[in-house]
């Protein structure tokens, strides 16, 4: 009943800029983390960046000072900025949220994944 929706990826060259959107819909109660998780062939999904509802953010420290992530509370949206992409950022991105469905009902989702590459 809960669906994440993520949209923006694609190919771009390296040094260039992507834009990833996530949108939850269904039955929402409230949202608490919302983050971005990436993997790519042959290797474990690692975590990307993540936003606590009060916006505390965290971000691996291979994207800090590249990658910014972004909330829109009020949507139930998540957005990932990606400046100065580089080829080993190529993996497929999922969007992740820890939501309540009711007051006692807390589950972890996950969206379909969007293919980023970076490539020249």
């Amino acid at each position: 009943q809960v669906q994440l929706v993520e949209s923006g990826g694609g190919l771009v060259q390296p040094g260039g800029s992507l834009r990833l959107s996530c949108a939850a819909s269904g039955r929402i109660f409230s949202i608490n983390v919302m983050g971005w998780y990436r993997q790519a062939p042959g290797k474990q999904r690692e975590l990307v960046a993540r936003i606590i509802s009060g916006g505390s953010t965290n971000y691996a420290d291979s994207v800090k000072g590249r990658f910014t992530i972004s909330r829109d509370n009020a949507n139930n949206s998540v957005y990932l900025q990606m400046n100065k992409l580089k080829p080993e950022d190529t993996a497929v991105y999922y969007c992740n949220a820890d939501l309540a469905t009711s007051l006692r009902a807390r589950d972890n989702y996950w969206g379909q994944g969007t293919q980023v590459t970076v490539s020249s």
